[in-house]
């Protein structure tokens, strides 16, 4: 048995990953979800297991392994140290989830409504006013998201069933939040506590994954920074509220009040591209540190 196992979906994001590992001597074992497994059977791949599935994952595959991932994960945990495992994947595929956590910690959310029917979504746009965006409550890589200045808009893609769709059926309704400087903080931690952050703009998309595989050619522009005191204690409070392994959180400055919204939680971290141009050092090598530190307590 090696001493690690990863299941992942992605075919580049992790490469950086896996080069680490190498450079560590790390056995370890690379799994994809594609076959099936056996409820009755309670062996873990490794006694460490690493959840690396992409929340994206249904934009690359209509048969998409979020939720078999969901129970597997659980099923393993009966011998395993699974690495953001079932409890943290349920929070991390539910926005919902997320904004209810970051709220209950007493942390400002832009305001939003949680509904699962299309016929529903007037009346939450009528409670958080215009402009707004409906989301997808299982996104990822700014799936999923549209942007409504008016009623007269909503109301015609509604009509024309042209609303963002998610897996599970769950839609947002949320304010539309006028972000400072066209910036917004990704504040990642591990074991958590913090780790690092990077200020990322994007020219107003939607999408601002910092990894290798997603940059090249997008317009995205990162640097790492230093957030105040405050940021980093709201972090790492939200990683011990979910468990978290490891993973970043998203806070925007609203520009019309100045007031730092939190508004997304990642579990799946692919850690910044060019990561010694950026930050000046590897965040993969304290993640292998981390997991390094798990298997000799697993195999104590």
């Amino acid at each position: 048995m090696p001493d690690l196992a990863i299941l992942y979906e992605h075919p580049q994001w992790f490469a950086p990953l896996f080069a680490a590992l190498d450079r560590r001597g790390v056995d370890h074992v690379r799994l994809t979800p594609d076959l099936g497994w056996d409820p009755a059977d309670p062996a873990p791949p490794a006694p460490v297991v690493l959840n690396r599935i992409a929340m994206s994952s249904f934009l690359r595959s209509d048969e998409h392994p979020i939720f078999f991932t969901a129970a597997l994960l659980d099923h393993w945990r009966r011998g395993a140290r699974v690495v953001n495992g079932a409890d943290v994947l349920a929070i991390d595929a539910s926005k919902a989830r997320q904004l209810s956590l970051l709220a209950g910690l007493g942390l400002a959310i832009p305001a939003t409504r949680v509904v699962h029917r299309a016929a529903d979504v007037p009346a939450a746009a009528d409670a958080v006013g215009f402009p707004l965006v409906v989301k997808a409550n299982i996104g990822g890589s700014g799936a999923g998201i549209s942007r409504f200045d008016n009623m007269a808009e909503l109301r015609y893609a509604i009509d024309a069933g042209d609303l963002p769709t998610s897996v599970d059926g769950v839609l947002l309704v949320q304010d539309y939040v006028p972000v400072r400087d066209g910036t917004i903080t990704r504040i990642e931690t591990l074991d958590r506590r913090f780790l690092y952050a990077i200020e990322v703009a994007g020219g107003g998309a939607f999408d601002l994954c910092p990894a290798d595989a997603c940059v090249e050619g997008s317009g995205i522009s990162m640097r790492a920074v230093q957030p105040s005191p405050a940021l980093v204690d709201a972090a790492e409070a939200i990683a011990r509220a979910m468990d978290l392994d490891v993973g970043g959180v998203e806070v925007m400055v609203d520009d019309r009040d100045g007031i730092a919204r939190f508004y997304d939680i990642n579990a799946l971290s692919n850690f910044v591209a060019k990561p010694i141009d950026v930050l000046g050092w590897d965040p993969h090598d304290r993640l292998v540190d981390y997991l390094v530190g798990l298997i000799e307590e697993a195999r104590a």
